[in-house]
């Protein structure tokens, strides 16, 4: 007896680790160079008082994610592909455009966040970079999707790293579930622009079809929809934002009790922790960033090649050989050859080009949700799966909000003082 339960215990875990896998890692990489940056600045700057955002953020985020699952689990296309079958190839061909100037962008802010990072741990960029570069192209050109899998999911574990320097930087505990529970605006404009940005580093545009195309190239079953959404979806989404909650409440412990709001980037954060929390969560903090880059830049422009070839009608997946693929796997090496690139070339501008990128996804994010509602209302592609009238409420209420964050975010990116 007790063997048999034993046993269907471990038959209940393979199953989880079975779905495991695209949901988790999307979530988590999204927690790239910016959005580290991002609740940096919120933990500095405003304390614990704007934590309360992430409890909507992750309804949101689930709710998005959980859409392009279904359409991927039901349909077995992409969402790229099942925008071109559905509204035509000029459409996709533009979408497809504005996608992969924008993560080019992106991608030139995590390669940022690596060097940053390694030079905190005492590495030159001009080995970290280069290094880094080589290494996710080689993961993705020389690997299969299983493989590949393995090794995203791993990297999420590095995430433990800001949890662990939160608790080193000894927060006020019960003001962080006070500023979790309470919704508040502290600072008027300024804090509703920190909130917007808060948004927008969470839900981008790049998520949604890298969600949907790895769900494909997994090839999940309509029957393991539900525990997909439940054991990957959902909690990869809420360890995401946990994550979040975790750099809030270390920055807020540290940089904001000490006055410090002054930060450019993660690692000024990591070298503030220092002398505040000790040399190890700096280095924790410094870890975990250059991981999350160097995860960051693989997948976006994994994402990126996998959208506008499939938007185009091109073949594209790391389980085919470069012959079969060529399309995808150059413009995925372009993509990466061009962000490492203008890290190492001196004189750019990377504060504008991380700005500019915002400004991008925050135009796009509303143009890609109205196509996922659009889409999974339609029976003769969901089936059975349709969004049920309520549903289809409450997600075009969602679309309606994220729309005007999103806008809120391209405008206040837009009307940003330049920066050298």
């Amino acid at each position: 007896m007790l063997r048999d339960r034993f046993s269907g215990a471990w038959v209940r875990l393979a199953a989880i680790f079975a779905v495991l896998g695209p949901g988790m890692i999307t979530s988590n990489v999204d927690n790239d160079a910016g959005g580290i940056f991002t609740y940096s600045v919120c933990g500095a700057t405003y304390g614990y008082a704007l934590l309360w955002i992430l409890v909507p953020v992750t309804v949101a985020l689930v709710m998005v994610q959980e859409m392009c699952a279904r359409m991927g689990i039901v349909t077995g296309k992409g969402l790229a592909d099942l925008i071109r079958e559905e509204f035509g190839l000029r459409v996709t061909f533009l979408l497809m455009m504005a996608l992969l100037v924008t993560n080019l962008g992106n991608a030139a802010a995590n390669f940022a966040g690596l060097a940053s990072a390694f030079e905190v741990l005492g590495i030159s960029r001009f080995i970290s970079v280069p290094l880094g570069a080589i290494a996710i192209w080689w993961l993705v050109v020389f690997g299969s999707y299983k493989s590949a899998e393995r090794i995203f999911l791993a990297a999420c574990l590095v995430y433990l790293a800001y949890p662990i320097s939160a608790i080193l930087a000894r927060p006020d505990w019960g003001e962080a579930a006070r500023g979790l529970v309470t919704p508040s605006l502290p600072g008027g404009a300024s804090a509703l622009w920190m909130v917007v940005g808060i948004v927008g580093t969470t839900i981008a545009p790049w998520m949604q079809f890298y969600l949907q195309s790895s769900i494909v190239e997994k090839e999940v079953p309509v029957a393991d929809y539900r525990s997909t959404m439940w054991f990957d979806v959902v909690l990869g989404s809420v360890v995401a934002v946990i994550v979040a909650f975790f750099i809030v409440i270390a920055c807020a412990a540290t940089l904001h009790a000490q006055g410090i709001r002054g930060i450019a980037s993660g690692a000024d954060a990591a070298r503030a922790l220092e002398p505040l929390a000790g040399t190890a969560a700096k280095l924790l903090f410094a870890f975990g960033l250059a991981v999350a880059s160097l995860f960051a830049a693989c997948i976006l422009p994994l994402s990126t090649a996998y959208s506008v070839c499939e938007g185009l009608g091109l073949e594209a997946g790391v389980n085919r050989r470069f012959n079969q693929a060529p399309e995808f796997y150059w413009l995925y090496t372009g993509i990466i050859v061009a962000g490492a690139g203008m890290i190492l070339m001196p004189g750019v501008p990377l504060l504008r080009v991380i700005i500019a990128s915002q400004v991008a996804n925050g135009l796009l994010l509303p143009v890609v949700l109205v196509f996922m509602a659009l889409l999974i209302r339609r029976r003769a592609l969901m089936g059975e799966f349709v969004q049920g009238r309520v549903r289809d409420a409450v997600t075009w209420a969602m679309t309606a909000v994220l729309v005007v964050l999103a806008l809120a975010l391209a405008v206040s990116g837009a009307l940003a003082p330049p920066t050298s």
